[in-house]
């Protein structure tokens, strides 16, 4: 079955990070649960991690 389209916009960002980094994100794909690729799984994780940083309240009020 074919994945729908995404309804949100998405931008582009470039994000550098160390090897070690890049290796501990490619060996996360593996698990089948963050993406295809490294900078899937680093964009999942971030937003994970953003998402619990609201709900806890430590963002603050965030502005759209």
């Amino acid at each position: 079955m074919a994945r729908s389209s995404n309804n949100i916009p998405t931008v582009q960002i470039t994000l550098s990070t160390t090897p070690h980094v890049k290796n501990l994100l490619e060996a996360i794909v593996k698990s089948g649960l963050y993406g295809k690729n490294a900078a899937e799984a680093a964009e999942r994780l971030v937003a994970r991690q953003l998402e619990h940083l609201i709900k806890e309240g430590s963002l603050g009020k965030l502005k759209h």
